[in-house]
């Protein structure tokens, strides 16, 4: 965008100019993957703002129902304010429906109708939905102002460039002639989440300390930790 500067026939002697930036990004990485009968969703636990890191172990996972788990990231307060919202409306579905769960394709539709209702003031934040639906896993990503598609699998955040071609090659087995038949259970998409990871943590500085990783099977949600490098 043009500032003022640009254009010193508008200037006037004495005059500041004030700018007003709302958004800070305070980093973070998250990986979702779905499978035939679970989904494993992770994020790091490093919470910073420039080369300032505030906390070491900060969760960005939000666990909305027993079969849904919602990772966000990017500016922390936008990520408060809006995961707030969703579990409050949550709630307000489970106390209107007797204790009943919302569905986690409800969920998904919420949050996308939550996060356009803000568009022309978007929440500055990178978003992943994960959980089972009738037995099946299911991953839905975000844009900023509500945009959503399902996936097998998805990275977000400030590594997500790091991230997502690893996923391509071991899960979606992009552009191999010859694809290896590696069936994909719970065992080994928690090991890609911490393999995938690790690898961010060596190249982005905004992602490090730790992962948390939910495992969401019809048993419920198992949550796991693994240490990652703290430089």
């Amino acid at each position: 965008m043009l500032g003022i500067n640009q254009f010193p026939e508008y200037q006037v002697p004495g005059a500041v100019q004030h700018q007003f930036n709302p958004y800070e990004n305070n980093g973070g990485s998250i990986v979702a993957i779905a499978g035939d009968n679970f989904a494993v969703i992770g994020a790091d636990t490093r919470l910073s703002a420039g080369y300032n890191i505030f906390t070491r172990n900060h969760s960005k996972l939000f666990q909305l129902t027993s079969s849904a788990v919602l990772a966000s990231c990017g500016n922390w307060c936008d990520s408060d304010t809006l995961t707030s919202i969703l579990q409050t409306r949550v709630r307000q579905y489970s106390d209107t429906h007797e204790n009943k769960e919302i569905s986690l394709n409800a969920i998904a539709q919420l949050l996308s109708t939550m996060m356009y209702g803000r568009r022309f003031f978007p929440y500055y934040v990178s978003n992943i939905l994960a959980g089972i639906y009738e037995g099946k896993g299911y991953v839905y990503s975000y844009d900023p102002i509500g945009h959503c598609e399902r996936h097998t699998y998805r990275a977000g955040g400030s590594s997500s460039a790091l991230l997502q071609p690893i996923l391509d090659n071991q899960i979606g087995l992009k552009n191999m002639e010859e694809k290896p038949t590696i069936p994909l259970t719970v065992d080994r998409a928690v090991k890609l989440v911490t393999d995938t990871f690790i690898s961010a943590a060596e190249r982005d500085i905004y992602t490090g300390d730790g992962v948390k990783i939910s495992i969401i099977t019809e048993n419920g949600v198992e949550e796991r930790q693994i240490p990652l490098r703290k430089d």
